[in-house]
């Protein structure tokens, strides 16, 4: 019997315990609240796979979803939820912000899983060090995103000359050329986390050593450099191919203009890839995956995680439940087939992945043993909150041409050096 499975009786058997003392019906397995902002057609489609799993072990699921694409609004919900001593029994969450939780005492332990089931051995370091605190897992990871992605139209490609960038240059040369072709170049939503999103790739195309000095190390030289003033004029040069309309609108609404052909390519994390998918279109058919120009061979990452509150002993076998479900290598494959992203477990095949999953597990793996794997400062794992913040206003500011590249450059340095 494989580690996985020994670890699954090990959680049926702490349940039935929990059950025969009284502190949970004996009738099924609970219930759990689980507050998430995948409330797109794609992301709606991966989670189904997670609640099916669970209602089939008899855990009751009480959905809370708090539409947001990046998850400030469900994290602004939290707060309040955990103030009033009712929090949910796990909450999508990223990054740091799974640590600011863990620091307030308020998530649970789930050792007893983890230690079991043998997570120390198949979840990146990477991951571990927002998964735990304090040697106490206090989440259960649920695959990595990248972030540096382009998801591009193959007809529209195709009618600019069919061959996917590889350089900022011929980045420059294909926008141009759709331009021409009458549809909009650039897919994009104008909210500060996608702006930043884009952002980070642009930095990461200028090194991976600027980028870490830069968005991880936060060195006031590389954030008011000549190459941070680079980094600002080319946001300046995508903004002139985004259309009229881009503000305020969702991610996934940017991903339908490209699906619809309506524009020709979007920067967006491979999250995109499950409207694709939803939308029945097959990789290297109607789209193209590539990474951001000059990022081949570097990842910037994003891990959907979900961090367990603490909650009543009557909702504890349930939690402990979700948690092994999570971490079930079949869940991690058939999850992360349907969202897009990659497994957070590094023992899961890519048998049932497409050509775009199977080039991100690769991606990841390389970067990984390379030493460019870094995590993605729109997405929360480079920096805190307050330095992601400040860094989200100076982009935006900048994107929405309130500010000139030599004045974001300026603002960036000092709004960073304020926050820390």
């Amino acid at each position: 019997m494989s580690r996985f499975w020994t670890g699954c009786a090990a959680i049926l058997a702490l349940v039935i315990g929990i059950s025969i003392h009284g502190a949970a019906p004996a009738s099924a397995q609970g219930s759990v609240e689980v507050m998430h902002w995948w409330t797109s057609g794609g992301e709606a489609a991966a989670l189904e796979v997670l609640k099916d799993d669970l209602e089939s072990k008899g855990v009751t699921w009480n959905d809370a979803p708090v539409a947001g694409g990046g998850g400030e609004q469900a994290m602004t919900v939290l707060r309040a939820r955990v103030t009033g001593g009712n929090p949910p029994t796990a909450v999508q969450a990223l990054g740091f912000s799974i640590t600011d939780w863990a620091e307030l005492d308020v998530v649970a332990n789930l050792n007893e899983v983890a230690d079991a089931e043998g997570w120390d051995d198949v979840i990146p370091d990477a991951l571990q060090s927002f998964s735990k605190y304090d040697g106490k897992w206090i989440a259960a990871p649920v695959n990595v995103h990248s972030t540096n992605w382009v998801w591009i139209n193959k007809s529209a490609l195709d009618a600019a000359g069919g061959r996917a960038p590889t350089t900022w240059d011929e980045l420059v040369s294909v926008l141009d050329r759709m331009k021409s072709n009458g549809i909009i170049p650039l897919g994009h939503g104008g909210q500060a986390w996608q702006d930043a999103t884009i952002f980070d790739a642009v930095v990461l195309s200028l090194g991976d050593d600027f980028y870490k000095s830069a968005l991880i190390d936060l060195d006031p030289g590389a954030l008011s450099g000549a190459k941070m003033r680079e980094a600002f004029d080319r946001m300046e040069v995508l903004r002139g191919y985004v259309d009229d309309n881009f503000s305020g609108r969702d991610w996934n609404l940017a991903s339908a203009l490209v699906i619809e052909g309506e524009a020709g390519m979007q920067m967006m994390g491979d999250w995109a890839k499950g409207e694709f998918l939803k939308a029945g279109q097959v990789p290297g058919e109607d789209f193209v995956c590539i990474r951001f120009p000059g990022t081949q061979g570097s990842v910037t990452f994003n891990s959907d995680q979900f961090v367990m509150f603490e909650v009543g002993e009557e909702s504890r076998p349930a939690q402990l439940l979700m948690a092994s479900a999570i971490e079930n290598p079949v869940f991690q494959s058939a999850f992360n087939v349907v969202k897009g992203s990659v497994p957070a477990r590094t023992d899961v095949p890519d048998t049932d992945f497409d050509d775009c999953g199977k080039k991100g597990m690769k991606d990841l793996a390389e970067a990984n043993r390379g030493g460019s794997l870094f995590g993605s400062m729109a997405h929360g794992h480079a920096v805190p909150p307050a330095v992601q913040g400040a860094i989200y206003d100076v982009v935006t500011q900048h994107f929405n041409r309130e500010i000139s590249s030599a004045e974001a450059v300026e603002s960036l340095a000092s709004a960073v050096s304020a926050v820390r």
